[in-house]
């Protein structure tokens, strides 16, 4: 694909928040003052002058002799500061290194800050001393600073201003910066375009003047048609997070460019068709139901894939998304540890009614005794569902002494000395504790009911981990009040409330011996951080390299990283000739495949080439058009 020619650009850009992310005098006064009693108050006044400075409410002139005159550093200090700064280039240039290194003729940074520590920042990107233009700062003989040049135009109020006018630049010049100052250089006629730079501070004064707000230099590259890292800048993709997800996920999308919106809530129906308007990426956990009606309905039709931020995927309709192209991904491994920990845990609780005892403790009674306190060591654990939860509960329970049996619909190899049964029957009828582990499809609904229960032996102990559909709740509360079930700990529900400030109402409560948690299983700092690294990670390689590997509902490919090419992603119904047509438009076109990749599942095919730079522009509309196609991007 072409980009457009610089020769009659002049790309013209401000430095201290950025192409940093940071102001540099600022952080000067914060590195010289480490360890002075008065740091915190001298580096705020300076960050609250180059605020007002930035804004247009301060006189710059003023604002920089004011900032340098609380200054106390020294050449070593901007030493310190050189090698932070270069750790805090903005992403979106870091990104574009490569652009920036192929056109560094045309682009000039214009700085009120100091070449002392500018110059060898921007070169790291490959910009030449000669077209940085900024303050000096003077020293004395111990390389103390004592003040910066007056006689320099950038100095002075309006010195953008008369530093461009000095240039006589000739061409389009653009500007791209986040203050007052770089605004100046488009009211004076000095510039074609002003570009409010936002990734990493926005000023409304500044926004408001702007031609174009850019969220990152992907954007500005993206709006000038000239080449760059991503295809698509990331500041236009959406991603809604939703059930307060870790704020490792929300990082983890930011850090990349994407524009982000976490609800700390699950959201019904309505209200998801009303927020998933114009969303191409959605994370949520297992109270927001992503049914068929959200996915039809025309606000979705930017929607590429899906995060759940747990184990369980019932709560999305995952053949729906696949019809559409949808990608969906889980975190099958993520938070196990946590669940089996507190199974454990609720175990050990129910079997010395712990629960039972502290409540009367904090009612003032005292009674010390051993009746119906047990241990576990001995007793047999009847596992219902042998997965990656139950296989690790398996272990740990044979460790502390139990026998341990297990039932699954899935041929499963046993763990250590566990024993697997033939029926859900025979586990339960030799179960002292049943623990409930099976995934939420509609198949397992209600698979544990009155007649269940009347399997087990008396005086069980019964836990329920893994979704609230899996019991017959009125039958469970008949079994507690009978005696067969004697202890039991539920951590999920047939309906949960969305928001912690709604009541929760359930049979269960008020129960003698029985445990209720609020489905938090899983719910530990370690699982969340694992969760909100893990889910995000997939979904990012989905976005950046079209890979789906680890996808419960895709065909699953795992795709080398994308070099020196463009990659084309292309989804279609399962149908024969598609990638015979898909070839046939390379042909017509001449076009040289780097490598290619194909995946199917019985409904979806997924083709994915890698072809060289240079191609028309037609091919891509031509992809489009292909009969059965579901879904077309494109990657470089």
């Amino acid at each position: 694909m072409s980009n457009k020619q610089l020769e009659p650009l002049h790309i013209v850009i401000d430095f201290d928040s950025t192409f940093t992310k940071v102001e540099g005098l600022d952080e000067l006064a914060n590195i010289a003052l480490q360890g002075n009693p008065k740091q915190k108050e001298i580096v705020s006044k300076i960050r609250e002058i180059t605020e007002k400075g930035m804004s247009g409410s301060y006189s710059f002139a003023d604002s920089l002799r004011d900032r340098v005159a609380l200054l106390s550093a020294n050449r070593g200090h901007v030493d310190q500061l050189i090698a932070f700064l270069k750790g805090k280039i903005s992403d979106s240039f870091n990104r574009n290194k490569e652009f920036i290194q192929e056109h560094a003729e045309q682009i000039l940074i214009v700085s009120s800050g100091f070449k002392d520590f500018i110059v060898p920042v921007v070169q790291e990107l490959g910009i030449p001393a000669e077209n940085v233009f900024a303050n000096t700062f003077n020293y004395d003989a111990e390389g103390n600073i004592t003040g910066y040049d007056h006689d320099n135009l950038l100095s002075k109020d309006r010195g953008k201003v008369s530093l461009l006018q000095s240039l006589q630049l000739e061409g389009e010049v653009y500007v791209i910066g986040d203050g007052y100052t770089d605004y100046e250089l488009r009211e004076a006629g000095l510039a074609n375009k002003f570009f409010a730079f936002t990734e990493n501070v926005s000023r409304k004064v500044v926004v408001e003047k702007a031609d174009h707000v850019v969220p990152s230099l992907d954007e500005f590259l993206y709006i000038n048609g000239l080449s760059r890292a991503q295809s698509y800048p990331k500041s236009r993709i959406k991603v809604l997070l939703l059930e307060n997800v870790h704020p490792h996920a929300v990082q983890a999308f930011k850090k990349e460019g994407f524009q982000v919106e976490l609800l700390k809530g699950a959201l019904d129906e309505a209200e998801l068709i009303e927020k998933i308007k114009d969303v191409s990426i959605l994370g949520l956990r297992s109270k927001t139901n992503l049914t068929k009606k959200v996915l039809e309905h025309p606000n979705a039709a930017r929607l590429m894939c899906v995060g759940a931020f747990c184990i369980g995927t019932n709560q999305i309709d995952l053949a729906e998304c696949e019809n559409r192209g949808i990608a969906v991904f889980n975190a099958p491994y993520s938070n196990t540890r946590s669940v089996v920990e507190l199974s454990i845990g609720l175990m050990v609780m129910l079997t010395r009614n712990i629960f039972e005892k502290s409540t009367r403790m904090h009612a003032g009674v005292w009674d010390k005794s051993a009746t119906n306190s047990y241990e576990i060591r001995g007793k047999k654990l009847g596992l219902v569902g042998y997965g990656n939860i139950g296989t690790q509960i398996s272990v740990i329970a044979e460790a502390l002494g139990m026998e341990v049996y297990f039932y699954d619909t899935v041929d499963k190899l046993a763990l250590g000395n566990a024993k697997k049964c033939s029926s859900l029957k025979e586990l339960l009828n030799l179960a002292d504790f049943v623990s409930l582990h099976v995934d939420g499809r509609k198949v397992n609904t209600n698979i544990i009911g009155k007649q269940e229960f009347s399997w087990m032996k008396d005086n069980v102990i019964f836990l329920n981990l893994s979704r609230g559909h899996v019991v017959e709740i009125p039958a469970l509360v008949e079994a507690i009040k009978s005696g067969k079930v004697w202890g039991a700990a539920v951590d999920v529900f047939p309906y949960e409330p969305k928001t912690n400030d709604e009541e929760f109402i359930n049979e269960l409560r008020g129960l003698p011996n029985v445990i209720l948690t609020p489905h938090i299983g899983g719910s530990t700092e370690e699982a969340q951080a694992n969760i909100g690294e893990f889910v995000p990670a997939k979904l990012l390689q989905f976005m950046n390299n079209g890979s789906t590997y680890g996808s419960v509902n895709f065909p699953e490919l795992q795709l080398p990283p994308l070099e020196n090419a463009h990659r084309l992603l292309h989804i279609h119904q399962n149908v024969p000739g598609i990638l015979a047509q898909i070839n046939n438009v390379f042909a017509k076109y001449h076009v040289n495949i780097i490598g290619q990749y194909l995946k199917t599942t019985e409904k979806t095919g997924y083709v994915i080439t890698d072809v060289a730079k240079e191609y028309s522009e037609e091919i891509v509309n031509e992809l489009k058009l292909i009969d059965n196609t579901i879904k077309f991007r494109m990657l470089y």
